[in-house]
């Protein structure tokens, strides 16, 4: 049975829009302009147990609202959740004790208090037994470097610290599904790093099943086989992050080194010069057209060196969240 199934899941919110001015909010209290917002529409897929899956999509997708969603906090508008065999909006104990949301915006730590008095109420809360509590807090404060900071006041912590004692907080009861949105976010790249470490490991001692949204790829590049891409509300890719970069990557990049100045108006001949510096020049072509090119500029120029590189994975996503101008984004222009 997978770990996650949705079928036809929509969210739909009802706003009211107010005209400007005195005149505008008045006549918005008598004769309210109610109207209807996707934020999740007919959005169906399915995760198995123990895959890590990137719930990728801009700013204002529904990737939020569909955790929300996933772990009961909000009630879907119609389609169907399942979360391990259980309905999400019903939030019955033996699913809670099995999983797990983190969001990288929210705090579930008491502000005033050291991390270890929250770890103390939440063994309680999910009723935890004294000693595998002893033993996982252990494992998780050890594996997360924070043997020295949890009985210090939360707020005394940096973003960092915090953040890390949030994980120990949701890992506690040992979920076998974990939603993770924006983990890394405001983060160093250091405690970055440490944070997809950690991951990387508790998934492969534990086999838990994790779903990961993040605006930094490198989190997704290095946890996630799969990715899930949201747009406005709908669901528009779900394959292998390979897939999504060969299907989407539209160019290459010619790193070329010469044997003496090339001008950019020759160089412009060929595609688009990103960057020239003496020898060394980067062009920009067409991802088809590279055979054609590389020949072309081979005998053309006097080229020493040339090397052919991907456009990286991160920029590719950034081009297809780029709004089109009709309004969508470049995953749904023809």
């Amino acid at each position: 049975m997978p770990a996650i199934e949705t079928e036809n899941l929509t969210k739909t919110y009802t706003t009211v829009r107010k005209q400007p001015g005195v005149w505008g909010s008045v006549r918005s209290l008598f004769r309210p302009d109610r109207v209807p917002v996707e934020a999740v529409k007919d959005v169906t897929f399915s995760v198995e147990q123990g895959e890590i899956v990137g719930f990728l999509g801009p700013n204002g997708a529904g990737k939020t609202t569909t955790l929300k969603m996933l772990t009961g906090i909000l009630y879907e508008t119609s389609g169907r959740a399942s979360v391990l065999g259980f309905r999400p909006t019903e939030r019955k104990p033996d699913m809670l004790r099995q999983i797990a949301l983190v969001m990288g915006n929210k705090m579930s730590l008491w502000w005033d208090l050291p991390a270890w008095d929250s770890f103390l109420v939440l063994k309680e809360l999910y009723d935890v037994d004294e000693r595998r509590f002893k033993d996982r807090t252990e494992r998780l404060v050890e594996a997360l470097e924070l043997t020295d900071k949890v009985r210090t006041q939360v707020r005394k912590l940096s973003l960092g610290e915090r953040m890390k004692c949030e994980l120990v907080a949701a890992l506690l009861h040992s979920p076998r599904v974990i939603f993770l949105d924006e983990p890394t976010l405001g983060l160093d790249v250091v405690s970055q790093q440490k944070i997809r470490d950690f991951l990387k490991h508790l998934h492969r001692d534990e086999g838990c099943t994790i779903v990961l949204t993040s605006h930094y790829m490198q989190d997704v590049e290095e946890l996630c086989k799969r990715v899930l891409v949201i747009d406005h509300g709908a669901k528009v890719f779900d394959g292998q992050l390979d897939d999504l970069s060969a299907r989407f990557q539209r160019t290459k990049r010619l790193r070329l080194t010469f044997s003496e100045p090339v001008s950019d108006q020759t160089l412009a001949e060929f595609g688009r010069v990103e960057t020239i510096e003496g020898t060394t020049a980067v062009v920009e072509v067409p991802k088809e057209a590279v055979p054609s090119t590389t020949a072309a500029v081979l005998a053309a120029l006097p080229v020493v060196d040339i090397a052919i590189d991907d456009i990286a994975i991160e920029e590719v996503i950034r081009q297809l969240f780029r709004e089109g101008k009709d309004g969508r984004s470049a995953l749904q222009l023809p």
